[in-house]
């Protein structure tokens, strides 16, 4: 219907290191909270966290280092859109 077909949707599954599940369960649940502007995605709204570390259930003495592994995907995304230089 959008012109994609369902081959082009289906990837493979992406392994993720068990030290790193809690960071991409919420970095996933963070998908909506991009902000944006001009220039397209700027980075993530924190003030979501709080109801995201309690929807994912993400234990206290886990969320600071949760959250640099957050903010290092975070600037993967980001950068995964922008041009590459020639």
């Amino acid at each position: 219907m959008w012109g994609i077909t369902e081959d082009q949707l289906e990837r493979p599954p992406v392994p993720v290191w068990p030290e790193n599940r809690q960071a991409v369960i919420v970095f996933l649940t963070m998908r909506t909270q991009w902000r944006v502007g001009m220039a397209g995605r700027t980075g993530l709204d924190y003030s979501a966290l709080p109801e995201v570390w309690r929807r994912t259930k993400t234990p206290p003495d886990d969320r600071d280092e949760c959250f640099e592994l957050l903010r290092v995907l975070e600037v993967a995304a980001i950068n995964a859109n922008e041009p590459e230089d020639d």
